[in-house]
């Protein structure tokens, strides 16, 4: 299982910054890489930004400098900081967990960003 944890996303001013968070359960093992994807009403699912078990890291042409994704092994858990945020950055977020026998999706979090 996948979950969304202290962080639901919501509505922040361009200009401002916010965190997502995604762990995955214990039950999910040998993690291969954790990936960020958000979607926006009417547009295809895009690929933000994704990490693998060391370390290496892939952005959006997009987002990048404005947004990190980093990963605490231990915890389990794949962090996405968006910094500079911008109305077009305004999408659902979702966090997909690449494991050796499957992919695990987490339900998505609906990042807002106003003008």
């Amino acid at each position: 299982h996948v979950q969304l944890v202290d962080s639901e996303g919501g509505l922040v001013q361009a200009g401002g910054s916010l965190t997502l968070s995604c762990a995955a359960s214990k039950s999910i093992f040998r993690i291969h890489a954790m990936v960020w994807y958000r979607q926006a009403p009417g547009k295809q699912r895009e690929l933000v930004a994704d990490i693998t078990r060391d370390g290496r890291t892939n952005y959006a042409d997009s987002v990048k400098g404005r947004f990190t994704i980093s990963r605490d092994n231990a915890k389990r858990t794949v962090y996405l900081q968006m910094n500079s945020l911008k109305p077009e950055d305004t999408a659902r977020y979702y966090c997909e967990v690449e494991s050796l026998l499957k992919n695990y999706w987490g339900q998505g979090t609906q990042v807002t960003v106003s003008s």
